[in-house]
């Protein structure tokens, strides 16, 4: 969790909204076509559950916030691109909502996927 202290009082944001947050920014990145788990049991367990926060993983410790995004792209991108993308756009958008920056973002290519054959 990340806490913050104001006047007013504490603010508290759990690992699972970051996760929401990035996984909104990475489905939001040209050339990402879905989520991927890190590994299969977790994958089986992610479908049985139906978790929105499917192939994010966060780790926030003393106020520093490491992600690592699982993801699946669209065969014929340029994947180190897409890649490149991805990080950039969770990055943005977690610090933009939060204020609290990010010290690291790893991006994971799970798979390629072809969308239609013309």
């Amino acid at each position: 969790m990340t806490e913050g202290r104001t006047p007013a009082g504490r603010i508290t944001i759990s690992e699972r909204a970051i996760a929401t947050i990035a996984s909104r920014a990475a489905l939001g990145t040209y050339g990402v076509v879905g989520m991927s788990s890190r590994n299969l049991a977790d994958g089986i367990a992610q479908m049985l559950v139906r978790d929105p926060h499917r192939g994010i993983e966060v780790h926030a410790e003393s106020g520093q916030i490491r992600i690592e995004a699982y993801v699946i792209v669209e065969y014929g991108t340029r994947v180190s691109s897409v890649a490149h993308s991805v990080a950039n756009s969770i990055r943005y958008q977690v610090e933009r909502m939060l204020g609290v920056p990010v010290v690291d973002v790893s991006v994971h290519v799970q798979d390629l996927r072809v969308s239609s054959v013309d």
